[in-house]
This record gives structure tokens, sequence and C-alpha cells, in this order.
């Protein structure tokens, strides 16, 4: 069996298995050289650890059942994408409104700010700045809020920012 059937298999087989459940949906699929498969999940109330082992487990079955790796010569990694990975789907920009982003344009220009909300074409940043140009609050300047839409088809990539 060829990598491309391989990868589809794996993928079909995925997606009805995570049909059942509402909330969880695939992120990313590959397969790296010497077979490392790796599948990346999501899920709107956060991906779980225990949500991750009841797919690897599923799919790690289906994969040694159906022999798409002559030999069992194949190793399987299923998680959530992480905080580096920039967010790939307009599910995942919907489950982060209320969070801190950067946006990425394809012309390179950054924005950053809390991501208020989410259409079908756009989203809308809520950027702070200070009056008088300073990046800390010095006294005597304000806060100032300005909002930021942004069109998906402007975006290059866009990646939660953790705060602490």
């Amino acid at each position: 069996m060829n990598f491309e059937t391989s990868l589809k298999n794996i993928e079909n087989f995925l997606d009805g298995l995570i049909s059942h459940s509402e909330n969880i949906f695939q992120v990313g699929l590959k397969i790296n050289p010497g077979n490392n498969i790796v599948v990346l999940l999501d899920a709107d109330d956060g991906i779980t650890i225990e949500k991750c082992t009841k797919v690897n487990k599923a799919l790690y079955k289906y994969i040694e059942d159906t022999e798409l790796f002559p030999g069992g010569n194949f190793s399987l990694e299923v998680s959530s994408p992480g905080v580096d990975e920039p967010l790939k789907l307009h599910r995942q920009y919907k489950k982060n409104i209320g969070r801190k982003v950067e946006v990425i344009m394809n012309d390179g220009t950054v924005t950053s700010g809390k991501l208020i909300e989410v259409s079908q074409d756009d989203i809308l940043i809520e950027e702070n700045e200070v009056a008088g140009g300073s990046v800390g609050r010095a006294k005597g300047h304000k806060a100032l809020t300005k909002k930021i839409k942004i069109l998906f088809n402007q975006i290059k990539h866009t990646k939660v920012l953790v705060t602490f």
C-alpha cells in the first residue's frame, strides 16, 4: 500500500471515529519519515489527555488490524496542537474568542490584541495602545482601544499568546 493510500485510509477512519463526538475535530494529520503518524486534535471545550488517549487506542488498533504498515512498523502520536501551533481552522478561531492573539498578515504586518469576534470572512481584534506613543502607561497617558477588522484571506497565520 502506498503512502497516499495509507494517509487517506487513516484520515477516513479518524473522521468516522471523531464524528461521534460533536466537539472534537481534526486539526492536522501527517506521516513523517519512519512511518511516524502525527494526529493533532482540538475540541470546542478544550481537548483533554483522556480524549486523545481514547482516539489513540482506537486508531492504533485500526492501523494494526488493517496492516497499513507491514510488520507493525509505525508509531502514532495523538495530541493537541500546542500553543506554538498557529490556528488553522475557523472553528479554532471561534473557540479562542476572548484570548490574546498575534496575527501575522500576508504582507508581514503584525497585529496583536484580544480576539473579540469571528465571522465567516473575518476576525475582529481589540488592540490597546497608550496615548502619547509610550509602551508603558505613563502618568497622564490614557489607554486607547481600537478595533481592527482583518479578512481571513489577509492572514498568513495567527497564534494564541500565552499570558501570565
